[in-house]
């Protein structure tokens, strides 16, 4: 079939297109911008896989709609994205029908959320169903797909009870913990998108998807801490408001705040399945909770992590004018400038400096690094808990701590990075590993007075902390 895959560099859409392709179907990826598309990894396609750019809530910036379309997948969410993500949601959707109308299209492939009503909902489930009416009056069918809580190595809502449950041994839980819920893993959410697109029987309905187990969101928490072989108790609160909840999300998890209010607002509503047709049709055996778990703890272990919520620029900071440029600013800045001869195999030292952060952390003064994270996000920063995708590959687009990769070409050796963190100002960390020498550059672009007093403020931790970073880099990290 020829299909349409919106989304495709997405967390879903990254996971779908291998499975896809696997089953010799021929798709078109729709993203906002190549670069952040790992074509590489899908060289082996051929003309089986053909990727077009544009902006589903520019319209103006969209190709000419694909014809023949046996399918499209919608996969776009906007989550997180701000306070207003539910009217961006539909007129992302509305600009998408009417893009899709131009064309030829036989149906579309919905993955919704589940969550019954409408008065009660919150404002993310209320736009999930609300996205799917707008699907429903295409001129194609519509197939949706309802799912609760999505599990796997890189989800926000396992990244969430990953960094809850890791972090602390003592939880104070609100009373949304004891709502329920029906997590499924990604894997069966994959299996059941691929399988409905070849099942014409399952045109035009909607079916609720899940796993084999209804569970509160204590059972989450308990369930990973079991896995993982951890003891932890958990301390009721009745009166912890849900601001106060999005709050707590925020300051110890890796999540957003605008994120983190959409989720804690979600948790309130049960979201179990109400049928079970699906599973007539599509007779999976699936995974419970704790496989789930595992195998997503598998992935990250074996750093086989396709895809992360994290890596998403809806709502971020960065100006797109820089990706396009790909250019530190040099005028207007202030920059700390290091070159070290380097000390060990140019390739050792590539490798040093594209394992920068995460686990690993920074090679000079990782301390400040932490405390910066944490002045950033106790101020309604993003902090460094995101960590990085991988623990050795970088793309563009990747977060890595409170940083986004701009550049990652390992062939010229030249690395550019963009501060996402609280900042007076706009900063960037530059480096390129020449065949002698690592150039290392930290640009910063302040904004009015508090920002070259900041810059100044720092002045005394960067002489310390950039040049024995660059000397340790060059050393192959040692």
């Amino acid at each position: 079939m020829k299909v349409l895959l919106t989304g495709a560099s997405g967390y879903i859409g990254l996971r779908l297109l291998p499975s896809l392709l696997e089953r010799g179907h021929t798709v078109i990826a729709l993203v906002r911008d190549r670069r952040r598309f790992p074509e590489d990894e899908f060289a082996s396609a051929g003309d089986q896989l053909q990727v077009i750019e544009g902006d589903l809530l520019h319209p103006a910036s969209l190709p000419p709609a694909p014809a023949d379309l046996d399918a499209a997948y919608y996969l776009v969410h906007s989550i997180g994205a701000g306070a207003d993500f539910g009217d961006t949601e539909l007129a992302i959707a509305r600009n998408f029908t009417s893009w899709l109308d131009r064309g030829s299209c036989r149906r579309v492939i919905y993955l919704g959320g589940l969550g019954e009503g409408t008065g009660g909902l919150s404002e993310h489930l209320r736009s999930r169903h609300a996205v799917g009416e707008v699907l429903g009056g295409a001129g194609a069918s519509l197939t949706i797909l309802r799912a609760s809580i999505i599990v796997g190595s890189g989800s926000a809502s396992f990244e969430i009870v990953r960094d809850l449950v890791e972090k602390l041994p003592v939880m104070v839980c609100p009373r949304w913990v004891d709502t329920r819920c029906q997590p499924i893993a990604i894997r069966d959410v994959i299996d059941y998108l691929t399988a409905v697109l070849e099942l014409p029987e399952t045109e035009g309905r909607t079916f609720d998807i899940g796993g084999p187990e209804v569970l509160r969101y204590r059972d989450l928490l308990r369930g990973y801490a079991e896995v993982r072989g951890l003891k932890r108790r958990f301390i009721p609160v009745p009166f912890l408001s849900p601001r106060l909840s999005s709050w707590w999300l925020y300051l110890v998890t890796s999540t957003r705040f605008s994120l983190a209010q959409s989720l804690v607002d979600s948790m309130k509503n049960e979201t179990i399945c109400t049928g079970f047709e699906i599973r007539e049709l599509v007779p999976l055996e699936l995974l419970d909770y704790k496989q789930s778990i595992g195998r997503a703890l598998s992935r990250i272990a074996q750093n086989r992590v396709p895809s992360s919520w994290i890596d998403s620029l809806v709502g971020g900071s960065l100006d797109p004018r820089f990706i396009d440029a790909i250019k530190v600013p040099e005028h207007g800045v202030y920059a700390d400038r290091q070159s070290v001869p380097l000390g060990a195999r140019r390739d050792e030292v590539i490798d040093a400096v594209w394992s920068l952060g995460g686990e690993r952390g920074w090679p000079s003064m990782n301390w400040a690094w932490s405390l910066r994270g944490w002045i950033s996000r106790i101020s309604g920063g993003i902090g460094t808990r995101r960590g990085r995708r991988h623990a050795r590959e970088l793309r563009a687009g990747d977060a890595l701590d409170f940083w986004r990769v701009l550049l990652s070409d390992e062939a010229t050796g030249r690395l550019i990075l963009y501060a996402e963190m609280k900042l007076p100002g706009e900063a960037w960390l530059d480096f390129c590993v020449t065949e002698t020498e690592l150039f290392q550059t930290a640009t910063f672009r302040p904004q009015g007075l508090l920002g070259r007093l900041y810059w100044f403020a720092v002045l005394p931790v960067h002489w310390i902390l950039f040049p024995r970073m660059a000397r340790r880099l060059a050393a192959g990290g040692s």
